[in-house]
């Protein structure tokens, strides 16, 4: 027969410190896993919340970002003219030819300088993307050396604020306004004309074309043409697809999540199975006990693992509130982070987050590791000889 829950809360609760030191191990070893895991998830959130699925981005043949793109002014006539594209109440071909280059700043408070992404676009690049809005100030006027800063980046860096100057090559630019990309990638960048960034720059080509298509049919046509033309050399993607795959910052977190995941799980893993051992040796006649009365080994060895599961379990629910608990703090007082883009090699701004899934997997763990813990110690106590037990102090 089996032995009562109550039995392993009686002794969960009458070891009390014991209990108390568990259950902390195991939060520690859940918060910092979903921490890590957090900030990977922020970066691809970012990445993956950018564009508008109606949207196709062109680049250089081969080129993985539009940091290392570039796109002839040959190539931008050619295509705006293409039937495919779809047409404003101007009728003028919705297509922006931009230019994205990297300047340096000086960090806000503390000390030395990072780089940021200055894009340079044009009014069809803004009416492209209507999830960017204004805040504060005034968008940027062309040809009087004029930015528009990212809400997120001006707290980040010294001169982003309203009036403030940014170097850019041989010029100073006047912050005029700062913008909010609800969380998107355009959320690490700075915008000024398209025209005058090449100017400022001495560069005779582009970085990228977005445009859009007149339907679904349209756009379908348009990959296609884009890439067969060998004469154009571009490729074409949809603005939302090349933006979901820009997430190689988020790697080396992911990866240090996972390793660190398991370097920890082990150290929880010997620290549960002490722990049950411990228990195994404390309780060692009452194991003799009830072997007596008729509870078989298996029942034992139930109770065990019943018992360092749920103790682990509690560990990863507490540690999974600490983490979601963090994560409400830093969202409710808009705290950002940044960290360097490695496709870019500019700064990116993203949001630690910690989501509904990412707690279950928490809880998961500490399951397996309070299991796999439990597990020896739970073979050892009903392993032991009834009469040995019995006579045990």
């Amino acid at each position: 027969m089996a032995l009562p829950l109550k039995y392993n809360l009686r002794n969960v609760l009458i070891r009390w410190r014991t209990t108390v030191f568990t259950i902390l191990g195991i939060a520690a070893v859940v918060a910092v896993f979903l921490v890590l895991r957090g900030m990977a998830s922020g970066m691809e959130h970012t990445s993956g919340n950018t564009g508008d699925p109606r949207n196709i981005l062109v680049v250089r043949n081969g080129s993985q970002a539009e940091s290392g793109s570039l796109v002839t002014r040959d190539q931008f006539r050619t295509l705006q003219y293409f039937e495919e594209i779809a047409r404003n109440e101007k009728n003028e071909p919705v297509i922006s030819a931009e230019l994205v280059m990297i300047v340096s700043a000086p960090r806000r408070g503390a000390g030395g300088e990072a780089n940021t992404l200055l894009r340079g676009v044009t009014p069809r690049g803004m009416e492209l993307r209507p999830q960017v809005t204004l805040k504060e100030g005034r968008w940027f006027t062309p040809g009087k050396r004029e930015v528009v800063v990212a809400q997120r980046l001006a707290a980040r860096f010294d001169g982003f604020e309203l009036g403030g100057t940014i170097k850019a090559g041989p010029d100073r630019l006047t912050v005029v306004g700062h913008f909010d990309a609800t969380g998107s990638a355009f959320d690490s960048e700075a915008w000024m004309d398209a025209d005058e960034c090449r100017s400022i720059f001495d560069r005779e080509m582009y970085s990228s074309l977005l445009l859009r298509p007149r339907d679904e049919a349209a756009l379908t046509n348009l990959l296609a043409r884009i890439q067969s033309d060998k004469r154009l050399s571009l490729r074409a993607e949809r603005e939302v697809d090349y933006y979901a795959k820009q997430t190689l910052t988020a790697k080396p977190l992911k990866y240090i999540a996972s390793i660190l995941g398991v370097v920890m799980s082990v150290g929880a893993f010997f620290a549960a199975m002490n722990t049950m051992y411990a228990t195994v040796a404390a309780r060692t006649r009452e194991i003799g006990t009830l072997r007596v009365l008729g509870f078989s080994r298996f029942a034992i060895v139930l109770s065990f693992l019943i018992e360092g599961t749920f103790l682990a379990m509690l560990g990863g629910v507490l540690g999974s509130l600490l983490a979601w608990s963090g994560y409400a703090v830093l969202s409710l007082l808009g705290v950002n982070f940044g960290t360097l883009d490695f496709q870019s090699f500019a700064e990116t701004v993203f949001q630690f987050r910690v989501t509904p899934d990412m707690m279950l997997l928490g809880v998961l763990l500490s399951a397996v590791i309070g299991f796999t813990g439990s597990f020896p110690p739970a073979l050892r106590a009903a392993r032991l000889p009834v009469i040995s037990a019995l006579k045990s102090l």
